[in-house]
């Protein structure tokens, strides 16, 4: 079933000029630029592209914050801005630099007030914050004012507040954006299993890579407004000529050479040879008749690099 529909989607913004001294003039930038983008209920999208990509704006109009200049857009089969109410109850909205939480009360407190406003049943609500609190190791500061929290824990609380109505979509603007490493692995570890359970559909935006290869398998990426990419991380790799690389551990300096098709020798430093590659068992058939030959090791491609070159071309 579909829940996110779009079709030729367009946002453009007036921007002034400075012409001449005294004069300004206007013009016409757009920020989203002919997106169509079909999400299945259940499936968990990244959303990438550089700064002014696009991104932001395009979860805005979703969400009903911004009204399109041109195109369709459906998300739980209502239109966003006019339906914005009744769409505010099917979905979960995380921005990392906004805040749904009483700057003031306790995360506890938040969380009850919020109850209220979305006229959640009281066990549903115990429900979904008890599995929240047990995921996400929130117990040790439910009581501590948000203000006086700090940003690992007050995302940790977004992500609950954004979950505590049972929302069918939840959309993630860089959720890790400034955490530390243990925050970071918390976010994602939660992220993950709210996935696998296959009822809430998640449309995530970052610029931390390993966030997407941790957690999403398809990508959609966005540049000047355009998509330019729509599929899996794997087709990504191939579309731009990623190369898995062989890392061969020697006892005694290497000095053999490697003649195979698809095999280019990277780097070798005597001990150690490293090998791009297109397939990968060829040359372990051959090294592996190598003298001297300690470890063998396997490097997957790196998504920074794909995602560099997407960019640049």
């Amino acid at each position: 079933m579909k829940v996110i529909e779009t079709s030729g989607l367009r946002k453009e913004f007036d921007v002034r000029v400075r012409k001449g001294m005294l004069r300004r003039e206007k013009r016409i930038v757009p920020a989203v630029d002919g997106v169509d983008l079909v999400v299945e209920r259940g499936e968990m999208v990244g959303y990438l592209g550089p700064n002014g990509a696009g991104k932001s704006t395009t979860l805005k109009m979703l969400t009903g914050v911004l009204t399109p200049t041109g195109g369709t857009v459906s998300v739980c089969g209502l239109t966003p801005v006019p339906q914005r109410i009744k769409l505010a109850r099917r979905i979960g909205v995380v921005f990392g630099n906004r805040t749904q939480l009483w700057w003031d009360l306790p995360l506890r407190d938040s969380f009850d007030l919020l109850r209220h406003i979305y006229r959640v049943n009281a066990l549903e609500h115990a429900a979904r914050l008890r599995r929240c609190r047990d995921l996400l190791d929130m117990d040790s500061f439910l009581d501590i004012p948000v203000r006086q929290l700090s940003l690992g824990q007050r995302m940790r609380g977004e992500l609950t507040a954004s979950l505590l109505h049972g929302p069918e979509i939840l959309f993630l603007d860089e959720p890790t954006i400034g955490l530390d490493v243990v925050s970071k692995q918390a976010v994602r570890g939660f992220l993950a299993e709210l996935g696998a359970r296959g009822d809430t559909t998640i449309v995530l935006t970052t610029h931390d890579l390993a966030d997407i290869e941790r957690l999403c398998e398809r990508i959609v990426v966005i540049d000047h407004g355009k998509v330019v990419h729509d599929g899996t991380i794997q087709a990504l790799h191939q579309r731009y000529g990623s190369r898995r690389r062989v890392i061969a551990d020697f006892d005694e300096p290497w000095q053999g050479s490697m003649d195979l098709p698809g095999v280019d020798l990277e780097s070798n430093t005597g001990l150690r040879a490293v090998f791009q590659v297109d397939e990968v068992a060829p040359l372990l058939a051959v090294l592996t008749q190598q003298r001297g030959l300690r470890d063998l090791s396997i490097a997957e491609p790196e998504i920074e690099e794909v995602i560099a070159k997407l960019y640049q071309g």
